[in-house]
């Protein structure tokens, strides 16, 4: 069997132990230095059981994970959402959006999307994001008698903005894997990220509006005791700190004033003074975050291990030749490689998390961007896109899942995937809109940073 075939080999194996449900990074791993033990091999000259460069790779791409600027940013930011997650603004913030939202037609569900959209932001966590809002504006929205399917997709599509509105985690896997610019994915994910919470929120004032059963209309009476005054304080002190702490990290960030990492070091401290004007920064919340922080920290990490192992060995193989060779030989146009890539990429997140997917099979299709006169940054921007699917996608959406932990048990899961598959048409023309239109990812890019 030549070289090539045994990298094919490889991926199957990988693919086909990941379905059963070995974990990812140490399958990964396991599997870059079994195979790399048999490419790396010498059978010139005798060798000793670990006398094998294997090894040596496996030790130098652990370093350059350690040693990677970029991915420094990912615990920073992961901090700062978990101590934002925990101040307890949230319900204020919810409560304050329902307020300002209330004369809309589903006004409920449009301060939950709001909410979520700001929240995801300042966190970029999806469970964390699903898991809080189901608790919090599910049952409120149910009280209120929404419909189910409705209330539950609202949340979900919601909860999934923060892997591409930044600062995202899922741009800085991207960018450490591509080599494209972190500050440039930010500025391009900027507008296409608000325009699909702007289709959204139209999607859903649509459907009320159409279908008042779906989402009926607040009593006034239920908020008529708060005058101005007091609307104004709530929003003093639950929109606008978090705001102005997200906005003031992604400006640094934007605008060149501080990199990546120093922005995300700002952000976690200014999520700690937010926690602690809230009266909310407890030893037990901060040791949580911590803890949070460095598990999740790890997970990414050891996911970039095993993954360059992994990818060194296919490509050592011949496996990232054998696949670009296979694919330019069918002379496709560029729209129809993308179609083919993003296609490729809606089914693998199905059984895989946004994480494999960016680290393990984006590499393969980046080479080939050159060839089609494809930008890396636009690429991204359409890949981001397309991963909200893979949290929204039945059987394996795991936003769902992740609302059916918290919802109440008469909320079925079939419920909440009728709920989801209306926003998944919105990622969908979201993508097209963009592809269509792709100033929309590089014009802010190319204001700020030029060509």
């Amino acid at each position: 069997m030549s070289d090539p075939a045994i990298a094919v080999m490889m991926l199957g194996i990988f693919i086909l132990t990941i379905m059963l449900g070995f974990p990812i990074c140490f399958t990964l791993m396991a599997m870059g230095v079994g195979f790399g033990y048999y490419a790396y091999h010498d059978a010139e000259r005798m060798q000793t059981l670990f006398d094998n460069r294997v090894f040596d790779l496996f030790v130098n791409q652990t370093y350059s994970v350690m040693a990677n600027d970029v991915l420094t940013a990912v615990p920073l930011f992961l901090f700062m959402g978990y101590i934002v997650e925990r101040a307890n603004i949230v319900d204020r913030l919810f409560f304050t959006l329902q307020l300002a939202a209330r004369r809309l037609p589903g006004s409920m569900a449009v301060a939950a999307l709001a909410t979520c959209a700001l929240f995801a932001t300042a966190t970029g966590i999806v469970g964390a994001v699903v898991t809080l809002m189901g608790l919090l504006a599910l049952p409120s929205m149910l009280k209120a008698r929404y419909d189910t399917s409705f209330a539950a997709g609202v949340i979900c599509a919601g909860g999934c903005l923060g892997i591409l509105i930044p600062p995202s985690i899922m741009l800085i896997v991207y960018a450490a894997a591509s080599n494209v610019s972190v500050v440039r994915l930010y500025a391009g994910a900027m507008l296409p990220g608000f325009l699909l919470a702007g289709l959204y929120i139209v999607y859903v004032i649509g459907m009320a509006w159409l279908k008042p059963s779906l989402a009926p209309r607040v009593p006034d009476e239920e908020v008529e005791h708060l005058n101005f005054g007091k609307m104004l304080l709530m929003v003093m002190t639950s929109f606008f700190p978090l705001a102005f702490l997200i906005l003031a990290v992604l400006g640094a960030i934007l605008f060149g004033l501080a990199t990546p990492s120093e922005a995300a070091s700002m952000g976690a401290l200014g999520g700690l003074a937010l926690a602690a004007a809230y009266r909310s920064l407890t030893w037990d919340r901060l040791r949580e975050s911590v803890y949070l922080t460095v598990r999740t920290s790890a997970m990414v990490c050891w996911l970039f291990v095993g993954s360059w192992t992994f990818s060194s060995v296919f490509s050592y193989l011949g496996g990232h030749d054998l696949i670009k060779d296979w694919v330019l030989a069918l002379d496709l146009s560029p729209i129809m490689f993308l179609i083919i890539a993003q296609l490729i990429i809606f089914l693998l997140g199905w059984p895989l998390e946004w994480s494999e997917i960016i680290i393990i099979f984006v590499p393969i299709f980046l080479p080939m961007l050159p060839h089609f006169g494809i930008d890396p940054l636009f690429f991204g921007i359409l890949v981001a896109l397309n991963l909200q699917t893979s949290f929204l996608t039945p059987p394996m959406a795991m936003a769902a899942y992740y609302l059916k932990g918290v919802a109440p048990p008469h909320v079925q899961l079939m419920e909440i995937f009728r709920g989801v598959l209306p926003f998944l048409s919105m990622v969908f023309l979201a993508m097209i809109i963009v592809y269509l239109f792709p100033g929309i990812a590089l014009w802010l890019p190319t204001i700020v940073y030029g060509n």
